[in-house]
């Protein structure tokens, strides 16, 4: 077998084997093919791109070193998500943009954690990670929920309904729009202050190593990186259009609603890279690395994604976006994150603790799905 068709089968490979989907959607998009055809081929298309997003950020962090390394991390980590939401909000599909932080969230928790305490506990008794690390990112997703559930709950209080299933955009009045920009300024100094903890006067909790064995080819160079990371840019860009365009037709085509879709399928499709690299790393017992991936994300998407995505409402769309979730939503992300903060108290995982998990993101889906 050669180097090439080893690195396609491996962990960190695969993802490319769906290149071909680019060209595809971009070839049913201008015959104006149907919606689902095209929301199936620019869904296989994001995922490559958003591989070679993460794999040139990651060529660039190394040769940066651990400080404007994280920040490169942090900066490009979550891009494919961000430029979906962006497209959507173009489109004023504000309640598909928050059901998939939401389920970004979720997917990353339940789903990805669970699928690798799964899949690496299969043939170990039990696996272990750093403690104080999972317990520091729990406590900062757990502050971020407080934040984004706050206006929620104002919302509530002051008699106002939460948005319904199957809105595309709600006007909250200006009281709330003003709320959700402070809110999200503060969640963004919060996520700078958790960067300086990570990154600098804690950085050892922060950055396991990753081991010989996952660096299968030669370093990239600096210019081959910045090339591939803004072309894989310009990609994502595409696909995701292409994806949001399709988004409404094809989940009526199919009989899904456009909440489902969000919270489950694009959530998933954004992230899909990511998420096996942790499956990967788990059945190889790095479960430090597979827990940083799992409740990391999490935290950059309430900490960052979100309240950047607020900001960018402003600019972008019918009006700004309001941290107002609606009810499935609101009691997802809370159940979510205080299992998150359960398991991972004692630094220990079993298989059956992620089955537990899935279970829990099965349910969820179930819901979500006759919601």
């Amino acid at each position: 077998m050669t180097k090439a068709a080893r690195f396609l089968l491996s962990g960190s490979g695969w993802p490319y084997l769906l290149v071909p989907f680019i060209p595809i959607a971009v070839a049913l998009e201008l015959a104006h093919a149907e919606a689902t055809l095209i929301f199936a081929a620019a869904a296989g298309g994001v995922i490559p791109t958003a591989a070679l997003m993460g794999r040139a950020t990651e060529e660039l962090s190394h040769r940066a070193g651990p400080g404007i390394g994280g920040f490169l991390n942090v900066t490009f980590g979550n891009a494919p998500e961000l430029i979906i939401a962006f497209f959507a909000l173009k489109e004023g599909l504000q309640e598909v943009v928050k059901a998939s932080l939401i389920g970004s969230i979720l997917g990353n928790i339940l789903l990805v954690m669970g699928a690798a305490m799964l899949v690496g506990g299969l043939k170990r008794e039990r696996q272990t990670f750093n403690p104080t690390a999972a317990s520091v990112q729990s406590s900062m997703l757990l502050l971020a929920a407080v934040a984004l559930v706050m206006p929620t709950i104002f919302q509530l209080v002051h008699g106002g309904g939460l948005p319904r299933v199957g809105e595309k955009v709600v006007d909250f009045g200006s009281d709330l729009e003003q709320m959700s920009l402070v809110v999200s300024i503060i969640l963004l100094g919060s996520y700078a202050a958790g960067l300086v903890f990570s990154l600098r006067s804690h950085r050892a909790l922060f950055n396991p190593t990753h081991g010989a064995e996952e660096h299968m080819d030669e370093p990239w160079s600096v210019r081959t990186a910045v090339i591939t990371l803004a072309s894989a840019g310009v990609a994502v860009g595409v696909m995701s259009e292409i994806l949001v365009g399709s988004i409404s037709e094809a989940s009526a085509s199919i009989g899904l609603s456009e909440f489902f879709v969000g919270l489950i399928v694009v959530a998933i499709v954004g992230n899909a890279a990511e998420h096996w690299v942790a499956i990967y790393f788990a059945a190889r017992d790095k479960m430090d690395l597979s827990v940083n991936i799992a409740i990391g994300s999490s935290a950059q998407i309430a900490l960052f994604a979100a309240p950047v995505l607020v900001l960018i409402s402003f600019l972008v769309g019918p009006n700004p976006m309001a941290l107002v979730f609606n009810g499935f939503e609101l009691g997802a992300i809370l159940l979510a994150i205080l299992i998150a903060n359960h398991v991972t108290h004692d630094g220990e995982s079993t298989w059956y603790e992620g089955l537990q998990l899935l279970a829990v993101y099965a349910v969820l889906g179930v819901v979500f799905f006759y919601a």
